[in-house]
Formats: C-alpha cells, structure tokens, sequence
C-alpha cells in the first residue's frame, strides 16, 4: 500500500496586517507561511488524471486571498484561518501550518506559530 501524498509550500512570503499594537495595525508586515498537506495520491500517481490530485496552485491562491486582505490580532488566528483552507478538501488526512512573523523580538528572527489538523479515521 502506498502512503500519502504530500504537498509541501514552502516559504510562502506575504504580507499583511497582523498585531495589536498601535503601529502593527497601520502597516503591514511580512510574514512567512509553510503548508504540509497528506491526502491519498495513490490514484493520481497511477492515472496521471489531474482530477485524482490537489491543486495545489488553488490552496495557494485562497491561502494569498486570505492573509493579504485579511487584519489579524493573534498570530493563532491567522494560523487557524490557512490551515482551515488546507484541510478543506475531504481529502485531506493531515494538513500543518507554520507562520513566521520575522522580526517579531528584538533579538530573534522570527516568532512563528504551527497549527494542525488530524482528519478522523471513519
């Protein structure tokens, strides 16, 4: 038995309204996002049919629409709202969401927050 697929968007760039500080809500700022989505390919590595396979080029462009026209308080939130996106094909068995917020501490990097979702086996 073959095991998942698994789509991997890495270092996705973008930027958007995220913090409650006064000067957090008045410009955007970059953030970071990873994307790891399991689903059943078996199908789809056999056929050769793009309709037995995630878009992933689709997955990208909602997850774009959401955070580059969306404001967020919380890191959690912005976290929870791509994962909603990834995990929302039935398809989807194990979907992970990373967000950095570079620059987010005086003397780190990055802060970053992960997120993910487990389909129920039934």
């Amino acid at each position: 038995m073959m095991n998942d697929a698994v789509i991997k968007i890495t270092n996705l760039r973008l930027r958007t309204y995220i913090g409650f500080n006064p000067e957090e809500q008045e410009k955007k700022q970059d953030v970071v996002i990873n994307v790891e989505i399991h689903y059943p390919g078996h199908k789809a590595s056999q056929e050769d049919n793009v309709d037995d396979a995630l878009n992933y080029k689709v997955i990208t462009k909602a997850i774009i629409d959401y955070v580059e026209n969306g404001r967020f308080l919380l890191l959690e939130k912005l976290v929870a709202g791509v994962l909603d996106i990834a995990r929302d094909h039935h398809w989807v068995r194990y979907a992970q969401v990373t967000i950095d917020k570079p620059h987010a501490l005086r003397f780190a990097d990055s802060v970053s927050l992960s997120l993910s979702y487990t389909a129920n086996e039934s």
